[in-house]
């Protein structure tokens, strides 16, 4: 049984890689939430003033959002 776990421990063992990618998109995402909430509670009756920054609000989100998702799949 010792002998299965040390092969079971050496086999898992291995070089990581870094992770540096995904710890900047999603900090980056994190500090884009915040700042889109701190933003939206000021000024909740007029957040976006219009059409074209809710939508720039929503594909910057759409943007980070999918490149943390990506980052964290690629950097694994």
């Amino acid at each position: 049984m010792l002998h299965a776990l040390i092969t079971f421990a050496a086999s898992e063992e291995g070089e990581e890689g870094s992770k540096a990618l995904f710890y900047v998109f999603g900090g980056a995402l994190a500090l884009w939430a915040v700042i889109v909430s701190a933003i939206g509670i000021r000024a909740h009756d007029k957040f976006p003033p219009s059409l074209g920054a809710r939508n720039g609000v929503m594909a910057i989100s759409v943007v980070l959002v999918l490149c943390a998702m990506a980052s964290a799949v690629i950097t694994g």
